[in-house]
């Protein structure tokens, strides 16, 4: 039997930047660890059990690109890429609730039938993230202001949302910011959990990823801590509000 209990799927390789992502969640979330489970998809599978055991999940940011080349991708990857389409499709079938982010909403626009490519990409930092009519209207998003920052660094997007989805927000150098497939899927490019200071910490470790120059880490850091960033914690809150036990 389904419990109010999440889960945070970590998608990352790196081990260190996975658990302060996951602190980073919970704090937003404003959950206890015992109300936030975890689990590895880059280390284990999938349990079978979780769509039955979990209310919701959410997912984390990972180096990988759903738009590589196939022939390109490890094992390891197209085995993550295997766990979060089960669990997009639980999702969407609204069997429990979940919030993709960043890569994660790559796998989902691909699952759906859309087109992920590399033609929207965005830099390391604040972006202004604007909501739509749908936006507006929706439970989660509508009670967030209609403009705030947000934080992204991706090489991937998508220019229009996949069918059935509906947009709920967007953004001058990427359009689909976030959307909203039936009533408990969710996904968004921007990454809704970390603070700034939380999110000058993981550019640590992706310096030499080829997110931004590593030569300018200074700068983008400035820039980054200097940026006012509430509406996304606002909305993973909302998100453990609807779903969960926060």
């Amino acid at each position: 039997m389904t419990s109010a209990k999440l889960l945070y799927v970590c998608v990352r390789p790196q081990a260190d930047a996975a658990a302060a992502e996951y602190e980073s969640f919970r704090s937003a979330m404003r959950l206890r660890p015992e109300h936030l489970d975890r689990v590895d998809l880059v280390r284990e599978l999938l349990p079978e059990d979780a769509v039955d055991r979990y209310a919701g999940f959410v997912v984390g940011g990972s180096p990988y690109n759903v738009a590589d080349p196939e022939e390109t991708k490890t094992e390891q990857q197209r085995a993550v890429e295997a766990g979060l389409e089960h669990l997009a499709q639980a999702a969407a079938d609204a069997r429990l609730a979940g919030m993709f982010t960043c890569f994660g909403i790559g796998v989902v626009t691909r699952l759906l039938g859309g087109d992920v490519t590399r033609a929207y990409p965005e830099g390391t930092g604040p972006v202004a993230v604007q909501l739509t009519d749908a936006g507006l209207r929706d439970p989660l998003f509508g009670p967030l202001a209609t403009r705030f920052s947000a934080l992204t660094a991706h090489k991937e997007g998508t220019g229009a949302p996949p069918p059935d989805a509906v947009l709920l927000a967007t953004g001058e150098a990427c359009p689909v910011q976030a959307y909203r497939v039936g009533s408990h899927l969710y996904a968004t490019q921007f990454h809704p959990e970390p603070t700034p200071a939380d999110f000058v910490e993981r550019m640590k470790v992706y310096r030499n990823d080829g997110y931004f120059d590593a030569d300018a880490f200074d700068a983008t850091a400035d820039r980054v801590l200097a940026a006012s960033v509430t509406e996304p914690l606002r909305l993973l809150h909302a998100f453990a509000k609807a779903f969960g036990e926060a």
